[in-house]
């Protein structure tokens, strides 16, 4: 059992105002209008409750694209396939930048038949928080004047590999692990269209994966979870959030070093931040009962102390008429 928890206050997150590639223009009845790069696009958004502030003839006049979904679409958390309608002539493939505190992406984007684009845009702030301690990590002094080993940070359910760029930038020693081969491909796309190389690229089951990891007694510092609703692995393994979440933190929990990192990225509907910080608390053996207020400052030097920092929130989105779009909740842990 660690000491203290150390929490603060929980907090909505938003990209930066300076990403210039990206914008949510605006949102409602179910849908938002979007643009990335030089392209605007329709998609369904189930969170959008509102009505748009727009009217729809100037939706129509900004995208060059909408998606249709098929029927079924959004239920049960499943997604079924859809069909982009295009309004205006745009590529099928493009790229973006996103330029992160000391580092920037360059991630190839296209028009998949799930809505998705290649990016969830949402999750820039984690981005730039794996950046910043995986920096902390390879800035240490090292003891007795030997080199200091590059951080090991294992990404898992890690799609185009936004988080895996990340901590590559940092000087992390990644591997990205997915179990979409097309989807780890399409990653080592957006790994080389940065400048980087050397990712270490896994297809396999998430939980299969991890599991074999705890048996060997690897560990690593730092580690990245983004778990779908529902998922099958390359072999047929089924994966619901529901019932294999809490298993996948206890394995986790076996391969984190000590004084490592853990973010954790829900996008379930019905998942709260309280509920993410509870079921992490309660997979890492963390005590409740003695959790104080802190201050950031206080905080970071409690870390140094050997207790720990748990922040949880929510990740979303601003459209340009103020409303804000929630999207998914994070658990970032910090031992």
């Amino acid at each position: 059992m660690y000491p203290v928890t150390l929490r603060l206050h929980k907090m909505v997150e938003f990209p930066k105002a300076q990403w210039r590639d990206y914008a949510l223009l605006d949102s409602g009845n179910g849908l938002k209008l979007e643009r990335f790069g030089s392209f605007a696009m329709i998609r369904p958004e189930p969170k959008a409750l509102w009505t748009p502030s727009m009217p729809e003839a100037e939706w129509n006049r900004l995208a060059a694209v909408r998606f249709k979904p098929g029927a079924g679409f959004g239920k049960a958390g499943k997604e079924d396939s859809g069909t982009w309608e295009r309004l205006k002539e745009m590529p099928d493939q493009w790229f973006v930048q996103y330029p992160g505190e000391g580092f920037r992406l360059r991630m190839r984007l296209g028009l998949t038949s799930f809505k998705h684009v290649g990016i969830f845009p949402e999750q820039a702030p984690n981005w730039e928080f794996i950046y910043r301690k995986v920096r902390e990590a390879a800035g240490g002094v090292p003891p007795e004047g030997r080199a200091i080993a590059a951080p090991r940070v294992l990404n898992l359910f890690a799609y185009t590999g936004g988080a895996s760029l990340a901590a590559k930038s940092a000087g992390a020693d990644v591997t990205h692990l997915d179990s979409v081969r097309q989807v780890v491909s399409w990653a080592r796309e957006n790994m080389e269209a940065t400048g980087l190389q050397d990712i270490r690229w896994v297809v396999e089951d998430a939980m299969k994966f991890a599991r074999r990891e705890a048996k060997r007694g690897h560990l690593y510092d730092g580690i990245i979870l983004d778990p779908p609703a529902y998922g099958h692995g390359p072999d047929g393994e089924k994966w619901k959030l529901d019932e294999l979440l809490f298993e996948m933190l206890r394995t986790v929990r076996a391969i984190l070093a000590p004084g490592g990192w853990m973010v954790l990225n829900l996008y379930s509907n019905g998942y709260s931040a309280a509920l993410g910080e509870t079921v992490v608390r309660e997979a890492f053996g963390l005590n409740a009962t003695d959790n104080v207020a802190a201050t950031v400052q206080a905080d970071n030097a409690a870390i140094q102390a050997g207790q720990y920092r748990m922040i949880s929130g929510e990740l979303a989105l601003n459209d340009q008429f103020g409303k804000a779009l929630p999207l998914s909740i994070y658990v970032r842990l910090e031992l």
